[in-house]
């Protein structure tokens, strides 16, 4: 969080740089450490009309903006200074100075109406400041920053813009500070040295402030802190460079993609982690892989909506679960294939001693496959292809106890006809039921996407019904 120790002084934020505004990256690197959300107020107004000395009375101090005359033409923009806000505790107060307008050494009308533009933009409390009336050039400089088609010049068409984009609006008026040669000294003097008056209506315009500001929001009522403000003043000031007009949509539609691409990624790492943490590969049954992901998967919906504010494409979660389901059934395989060969390597042993070419031998041959089956089958955690990882293996050795069949055919000519016919309805047996675990296991997939998709129809639903009574509930109050 940025606060009076780290951030001493204002920085400039948005400079003019040999005709074009950009982003100074000092400003940046503090708006991205600030978590807090922000309220933001700006001020802008005619060179020479106190702004500057304003803004430091809400910065609580009495000197650290200083524009005006001591400010070279190169550096004309907004100045920040981030302080902590003296009313909300855990927030921030951005504060956004800007160079006074209408300098003819320091800039032109239309870097004027972009630096206007701009603190409009990226305030939650616009502060225009002036010394007499308002003029018609500062209101066709606020009609600037409104969305209209056309920017027509009719005379009443600002006051309109005016009471559409600024629904609540205070005024304050000021006595003269200091007698004429006391107005440059300002920052020196002490309060008993200025008008009573004015001291007391600068306290009571910073009370105001203090108290009527709102946190910065944009569309959708998504709270505005450091790295979301950073992400608008380089959307707005890129938007300018181009020869554009800065949008508000636009803007926030780039900050949702930053922010969602980055809360997305913050999901699928948290479901990662938590999935190699929990699951043991390979698990013995489909469902239980299941029920792990989808208890993963939640928690990374969650961390997913509490990191965004637009909804969850939910494509890379289920790429992710694919990915484990591959990599359980890779393990299973891995696992079974590994103690099938350390359980059947004595038979193969025996194969090569020549034990069972013998009369009687194929019976004695299959009697221990039998057994070497049992023993399998009692070895826990073999995963979801512990059955078709057997049979493909034993498949394997169907050439093998052909072989030893035919050299005992001569003897046992009938009980091989049997046995033949008992092994290939073993083996049909066997398929019929991998086919059907096939089926059950896709059936399982099946009903675990459908009840998914329900559970995030119903709490998107509920997000946006939410999101739809938050807007609704800000026009009431706008209005």
């Amino acid at each position: 969080m940025a606060s009076e120790d780290n951030m001493p002084h204002p920085v400039c934020l948005i400079e003019n740089v040999k005709g074009q505004l950009r982003a100074n990256q000092e400003a940046l690197s503090i708006l991205s450490s600030i978590q807090q959300p922000v309220v933001v107020v700006a001020i802008v107004g005619p060179y020479h009309t106190g702004k500057s000395y304003l803004m430091n009375k809400l910065a609580g101090k009495k000197t650290g903006f200083s524009l005006g005359s001591t400010v070279q033409a190169e550096t004309k923009g907004i100045w920040m200074w981030c302080v902590p806000h003296p009313q909300k505790p855990e927030h921030t107060l951005v504060l956004l100075d800007t160079e006074g307008l209408g300098d003819v050494e320091k800039g032109d009308n239309q870097n004027d109406c972009w630096i206007f533009a701009l603190a409009i933009l990226l305030s939650s409390t616009f502060i225009y400041n002036s010394m007499g009336v308002i003029n018609q050039q500062a209101m066709d400089q606020l009609q600037l920053c409104t969305d209209q088609k056309e920017k027509e010049k009719q005379f009443n068409l600002p006051r309109l813009c005016i009471r559409k984009f600024f629904p609540m609006k205070k005024c304050f008026i000021f006595e003269r500070p200091a007698p004429g040669k006391k107005l440059g000294q300002l920052e020196s003097l002490q309060n008993q040295d200025l008008d009573s008056d004015f001291v007391v209506q600068v306290a009571e315009f910073c009370s105001y402030v203090f108290r009527s500001s709102k946190v910065k929001r944009i569309s959708g009522g998504l709270k505005v802190n450091g790295p979301r403000l950073k992400s608008l003043v380089t959307t707005y000031v890129n938007t300018i460079s181009n020869g554009s007009l800065p949008c508000i949509e636009s803007a926030v539609l780039t900050l949702a993609q930053i922010e969602n691409s980055a809360a997305v990624q913050k999901a699928i790492t948290h479901y990662d982690q938590q999935m190699s943490q929990r699951v043991q590969l390979p698990t013995e049954t489909l469902q239980e892989l299941l029920d792990l992901h989808r208890t993963c998967e939640k928690e990374a919906i969650k961390i997913f909506m509490e990191n965004s504010f637009k909804n969850f494409n939910q494509t890379k979660l289920e790429t992710n679960r694919e990915e484990f389901c591959k990599k359980n059934l890779q393990a299973s395989s891995d696992y079974c294939s590994a103690l099938l060969q350390d359980l059947f390597s004595p038979l193969e042993e025996d194969v090569k001693q020549g034990t069972y070419f013998k009369p009687g031998g194929y019976c004695v041959f299959m009697r221990r496959i039998k057994e070497l089956k049992k023993s399998y089958y009692e070895e826990p955690k073999k995963g979801v292809l512990a059955e078709e990882t057997l049979q493909k293996f034993l498949q394997s050795k169907e050439d093998l106890a052909d072989v030893i069949l035919q050299t005992d055919q001569i003897l046992r000519e009938k009980a091989k006809e049997i046995e033949v016919e008992r092994v290939k309805a073993e083996s049909a047996q066997a398929t019929a039921k991998i086919q059907e675990e096939i089926k059950n296991q896709s059936d399982q997939l099946m009903k675990e996407k459908e009840k998914f998709y329900m559970e995030q129809f119903e709490e998107l639903t509920k997000k946006i019904e939410k999101k739809q009574a938050q807007l609704r509930e800000e026009q009431q109050k706008g209005h």
